[in-house]
């Protein structure tokens, strides 16, 4: 064997060392994967992934480093995510995070045995995704969104910016998750401040325009959006139709108010996903998901839109500036 014949083989061997080195330091590295209903270029979702990051970090992980975070974004189309699931199952992560109802139910259609922690999602015991919030018993936990008085707190804020206010506009989408137990619980609290709801259900963009155009027709004052995957993944349209008929809008997180909506008022799902780090870190230290307690919100933000309370020509009580958590100018 001369010496080129030589080199060959050795440089040939060091290729193969190197690979299985690099294949062991991945096999290694915990490998997760995410999916998300939105888009990676939303400023809102950027901040989720980024809350998520420092959660992993403050738990010593590093992402590229010692963890492995395989995304996929379904970029508002609802349709997608079971494809996307499929995908995700196939490369066989340590677990997969979620976002929202249809996702997380997506992720189980796709797999029983993976762990899956919901980043934040509506109802999970009445989507059916765990047994209890005390103890999920299957292979999902993580955060719910639901919390039963969060509904008379955006209507107490709401009769305290309006207190005239008779008819207040829902709009939601409807599908699995908190959206008929949050409007049950709306209509319940309305009915307390004498106030009467119109309910409008809407499935796809399309029709958005007839819902819009049946609330002036109905005459409500003010417009309250449920927070959902679908609502939230076409948040500014939504918003820019209010601002075209005048009407004030509440939301249900401060991405709203941060897009244009008057005022959002719920939990902080910055807070929710890096709190998803913690049950990451749990599982990959053997605690299995039917064992860990699913979380209600534990922090709510009040944000306020002082751009769109000057166009809606909107005064707010100094009550309602000092409790707030973050104000727009």
């Amino acid at each position: 064997m001369n010496h080129w014949m030589i080199i060959a083989v050795v440089a040939s061997l060091v290729g193969i060392s190197v690979q299985v080195v690099e294949a062991q330091h991945s096999k290694g590295a915990p490998h997760i994967g995410m999916l998300r209903f939105d888009n990676p270029n939303d400023p809102r979702s950027r901040g989720l992934t980024e809350a998520f990051r420092q959660g992993l970090g403050e738990l010593g992980y590093v992402e590229g480093s010692n963890i492995v975070i395989d995304y996929r974004y379904a970029e508002g189309k609802l349709d997608r995510l079971p494809k996307l699931a499929a995908e995700l199952v196939s490369h066989e992560p340590d677990l997969v995070v979620t976002q929202g109802t249809p996702g997380t139910l997506a992720m189980m259609k796709a797999t029983s045995t993976i762990p899956i922690v919901v980043g934040g999602a509506g109802d999970l015991v009445g989507s059916g995704l765990v047994a209890s919030l005390a103890r999920p018993g299957g292979n999902v936990t993580g955060s719910t969104n639901v919390d039963p008085e969060i509904s008379a707190k955006r209507l107490q804020l709401l009769t305290k910016t309006f207190p005239k206010v008779s008819r207040v506009a829902v709009l939601y989408h409807g599908g699995p998750g908190g959206d008929p137990e949050e409007l049950k619980e709306t209509q319940t609290a309305a009915k307390h401040l004498g106030i009467e709801v119109r309910p409008h259900k809407v499935k796809k963009p399309s029709q958005f325009p007839d819902a819009y155009g049946a609330m002036t027709r109905e005459g409500v004052e003010v417009l309250l959006i449920f927070n959902g995957s679908f609502t939230l993944a076409h948040r500014k349209q939504l918003i820019k139709l209010a601002a075209k008929m005048g009407l004030p809008t509440i939301g249900g997180e401060a991405s709203w108010a941060e897009d244009g909506a008057l005022l959002s008022y719920g939990y902080d799902r910055e807070h929710q996903w890096r709190r998803a780090a913690t049950f990451v870190d749990k599982i990959l230290k053997g605690a299995l998901p039917a064992n860990l307690p699913v979380e209600q919100p534990l922090q709510y933000r009040l944000a306020i839109n002082l751009r769109a309370a000057k166009a809606l020509g909107v005064n707010f009580p100094e009550s309602i500036l000092l409790g707030a958590d973050q104000l727009i100018e």
